[in-house]
C-alpha cells in the first residue's frame, strides 16, 4: 500500500530554448547588405534611421541586453559614430550568449571613423555588421 506523500509532485524539467543556451527571444529578420547599402544611398541616408531601430530592437527582443530601438536611434542620428561601435558590442555579446564566435565587435567601429572623410569604410561596416546579424539570425532558425 503506498503512503501519501505531504509533498507535491516534483515540476516537469525545464523545457529548452531553442537556438542554444543564451538564446532568449526570437531571431531578427535577415536582411540583404546590399539591399540595405542600395537603400541607404537611394533614400540618402534616411532608410539607415529605420535599419538602425531595426537593428537594436531586433538585438534587444533576442538577447534581452542592449539599448533597444528607440535609444539606437536616438544615438544613431545625435552620435552615429557611437552606434559604430555600440551596436556591434551588442552583437558580440549576443553571439557570446549562444557560444558561437562573433564576426563583429566593438572595435568594428573604427571601419565609421575614415567615413568624415571618405563614403566607402561606412558601407563597408554597414556590410559586416548586417552580414553578422543575417548569421546571428540564420543560427538560431
Amino acid at each position: 500500500m503506498a503512503v501519501p506523500s505531504d509533498r507535491p509532485f516534483p515540476p516537469p524539467p525545464p523545457v529548452p530554448r531553442a537556438g542554444g543556451p543564451g538564446a532568449m527571444g526570437r531571431p531578427g529578420d535577415e536582411r540583404s547588405p546590399a539591399t540595405v547599402i542600395l537603400l541607404s544611398i537611394v533614400t540618402c541616408g534616411i532608410y539607415t534611421i529605420w535599419w538602425a531601430y531595426r537593428a537594436h530592437e531586433d538585438v534587444k527582443q533576442y538577447s534581452g541586453e542592449g539599448v533597444g530601438g528607440a535609444i539606437g536611434v536616438l544615438i544613431w542620428i545625435v552620435a552615429s559614430f557611437v552606434s559604430g561601435f555600440l551596436l556591434p558590442a551588442e552583437i558580440e555579446k549576443a553571439f557570446q550568449r549562444t557560444g558561437r564566435p562573433s564576426p563583429v565587435t566593438g572595435m568594428t567601429g573604427l571601419w565609421w571613423f575614415p567615413g568624415v572623410f571618405l563614403i566607402i569604410p561606412p558601407f563597408i561596416w554597414l556590410a559586416k555588421v548586417q552580414g553578422a546579424l543575417n548569421e546571428l539570425w540564420a543560427g538560431e532558425r
